[in-house]
């Protein structure tokens, strides 16, 4: 796999030099000659491999790299990148900060590209947001020194983004949904809507990037029952994303019971993170959409059920007529009262959104 990724990043650069390139505007010197040649030897060779290269450069058959250090400030974020920049803080980016501070500086190079239309910005910030996060963080926590070292590519969008993707796939932390949603906007923008021209672009198998679109597909309203857009991951989700689809187009009844699932969640993650608790697993969040549509009316707590943070049943509504509903407060949840009480107004609201309010 290292080896297929090699060979594609080669043929995506394949028009970039790979000699030496200038740092901030000076020009790297050609490597040194062993020492124990003669002086007027080492000055020749390095004169004669000094015009070689400026003239290969001359007549085109080599194109020289610019790498420039560069106020970040100076610098945009290219929209098309999979990466959501404001995900990034002073935690996540906290090992690449202590890098650049043990290193003395940035030593990877971002990729930007010029822009001639923006007044505030010179350079579109292609590959690497995270060095230029950490490089602006540092640069307002008391490092004003430092500088984002960049080198300068010339790219379309298309290879901007392949570019982007590349280097993103190596990545822990841009997740299955972001690369995916990133993907569906790419196919409409740039491969005009053709699975497999964009997978052969990409480099890509063709099975696995029609499960990315599923998951692409996934309604904002499935998406925020996650605690984050992260925790959406191919592995756990696509058969979740699968059956929403066939819902959306032959289901409309079952598509209401997810949604009703999916808000109540949602409502649930929400107030945990108001008191501070841990929020509810992905792999949990998956099943509860997945079986919503399921008729569980006879099974005890199947209308509503609410845990504890501790992740045991704390409110479950055992049944609704026209009478009333029975509620059930479970004994040993760890719930306080107060989280006894938020529990039911979800309750009530999310029984009111499936037609089983207690008003008339």
């Amino acid at each position: 796999m290292v080896k297929r990724q090699a060979e594609y990043l080669s043929s995506l650069l394949a028009d970039v030099a790979m000699s030496p390139a200038p740092v901030d505007g000076v020009e790297s010197a050609a490597a040194p000659p062993s020492p124990a040649s003669p002086v007027h030897a080492r000055v020749g060779s390095t004169l004669l491999s000094r015009e070689s290269a400026l003239a290969r450069v001359a007549t085109g058959e080599v194109k020289q790299v610019t790498q420039l250090l560069l106020d970040p400030g100076r610098v945009r974020i290219w929209g098309g990148n999979a990466r959501h920049q404001a995900s990034l803080n002073e935690q996540n980016c906290r090992d690449l900060i202590d890098s650049i501070l043990a290193e003395g500086g940035q030593k990877v190079p971002v990729v930007v590209r010029r822009l001639t239309t923006d007044p505030d910005h010179e350079y579109e910030l292609i590959a690497g947001t995270r060095r230029h996060w950490s490089i602006t963080w540092l640069r307002a926590n008391n490092y004003p020194e430092m500088v984002l070292l960049a080198q300068v590519q010339s790219l379309d969008d298309e290879s901007a983004f392949r570019l982007a993707d590349l280097e993103n796939r190596a990545r822990k932390d841009v997740s299955d949904f972001e690369r995916a949603r990133n993907y569906r906007e790419a196919l409409k923008s740039y491969y005009g809507d053709r699975q497999n021209r964009m997978a052969e672009r990409l480099n890509l198998s063709r099975g696995w990037l029609s499960k990315m679109m599923t998951v692409a597909g996934m309604p904002d309203w499935a998406v925020a029952a996650y605690a984050t857009p992260a925790d959406i991951q191919l592995k756990i989700c696509y058969p979740l994303a699968q059956r929403l689809a066939q819902a959306a187009e032959n289901d409309p009844k079952s598509l209401r019971k997810i949604k009703l699932e999916a808000e109540a969640i949602a409502a649930e993650q929400l107030r945990r993170r108001k008191q501070g608790a841990k929020s509810i697993p992905a792999l949990e969040v998956t099943e509860r959409l997945a079986t919503a549509a399921r008729e569980r009316v006879s099974e005890p707590g199947s209308l509503y059920r609410a845990d504890s943070v501790h992740g045991r049943p704390a409110l479950s509504v055992q049944s609704w007529n026209r009478n009333g509903m029975t509620f059930r407060v479970h004994a040993g949840s760890g719930a306080s009262d107060e989280e006894i009480a938020a529990m039911f107004s979800d309750a009530l609201a999310a029984l009111k959104g499936q037609g089983k309010g207690v008003a008339p």
